[in-house]
């Protein structure tokens, strides 16, 4: 049964469908599952549809996708998956729904630290985990992510929960360059630094330091674009406009980043115009599409960033591969747990 044919019988009832049209599914389809909003890779397809001739089918998950596919089994008609953060990628080979690509053209566009070592799945753009800082409050023009343990800043720091993929991803790579005690060690001092347990998302934190409650918090560099650009809620943008961006360890190994990526479906039925859909979206102009449409950073050195992104200044981003920060997130939640981050500070 194709995708379409699916998706009219009612067996994809909730899915977010875009279809490049008539002329376009001469050349064929692609079907692709995606955890991101249809809206924010709507560009992506047409471009890819309008050059190729190839027409696109989305399926918008919020969650379940690996399972989703595993249920579909060999029939499955996912040729390409889209998502973000490296534990979701990492989720879905170790679930078993992705197949090794080796393709001269996205491993030439991809550097290897945003790559699997066995080809599974691929980086797109990539966001700093960075600290937003009171404009007001905070002088330091710079920071390291071991400071975030100082004494200095006890009672001055918001953050999400502990728990969360960002800052397990963070944790992860804090136990990658320097091992499991003194990650422990760390985090005991952030939680000791805390202004309160974790709450919230990223947005909340920028709004928490606009409005006093601590002077600096953990975020992802996208959300600081879509706060600033948001005209729907104006009040974000004053949450925006009271935060200045700091990217941690700038001067020595750089910022943790975390991606959005691809990968191809164990049992794609078009394989062809997945690899085809893969290879463009490694290439310089729809990472630069994607890159200005998400507020994020191409993965492809030189190319261009959103204007609105390149006013937080230079991100010098880890070089750890992310495949060996992957390897560590276990460990970091299991240390987030055993020193009670998400209890808050002792009283």
């Amino acid at each position: 049964m194709t995708f379409s044919r699916m998706l009219r019988s009612g067996l994809l009832a909730s899915a977010a469908f875009l279809a490049a049209g008539g002329a376009a599914m001469a050349d064929g389809e692609v079907n692709i599952y995606s955890y991101r909003q249809p809206e924010l890779i709507q560009p992506l397809i047409d471009a890819f549809s309008k050059e190729s001739g190839i027409g696109a089918n989305v399926l918008f998950l919020d969650k379940g996708l690996v399972e989703r596919i595993s249920a579909e089994g060999v029939n499955s008609p996912a040729d390409v998956i889209l998502t973000v953060d490296i534990g979701r990628l990492v989720e879905a080979k170790s679930g078993g729904v992705t197949q090794p690509l080796s393709d001269e053209a996205i491993n030439a566009q991809i550097p290897a630290q945003y790559r699997d070592p066995d080809g599974d799945w691929f980086g797109l753009t990539t966001r700093g985990r960075v600290v937003y800082a009171s404009k007001d409050r905070v002088k330091e023009d710079a920071i390291t992510y071991e400071e975030l343990a100082d004494p200095k800043w006890k009672g001055k720091i918001c953050m999400r929960d502990g728990q969360h993929s960002y800052n397990i991803g963070l944790f992860a790579s804090m136990v990658a360059h320097h091992g499991e005690e003194y990650t422990e060690k760390w985090l005991r001092g952030l939680k000791e630094n805390l202004a309160r347990k974790p709450d919230g998302n990223d947005r909340s934190q920028a709004k928490a330091i606009m409005s006093g409650e601590c002077d600096i918090a953990l975020g992802n560099t996208y959300y600081v674009g879509l706060m600033l650009t948001n005209d729907k809620e104006p009040e974000e943008k004053e949450w925006a406009a009271a935060i200045k961006v700091l990217f941690p360890n700038a001067a020595d190994r750089g910022t943790h980043v975390n991606i959005s990526g691809m990968a191809l479906a164990k049992n794609a039925p078009n394989k062809d115009n997945a690899v085809k859909f893969m290879e463009f979206l490694a290439s310089k102009e729809a990472q630069e599409i994607y890159a200005e449409q998400v507020f994020e950073y191409p993965v492809m050195p030189g190319a261009k960033v959103s204007d609105v992104v390149a006013s937080f200044g230079e991100i010098k981003p880890d070089t750890l591969p992310l495949a060996d920060i992957a390897a560590n997130r276990k460990k970091a939640s299991e240390l987030v747990d055993k020193v009670g981050l998400n209890d808050g500070p002792s009283m």
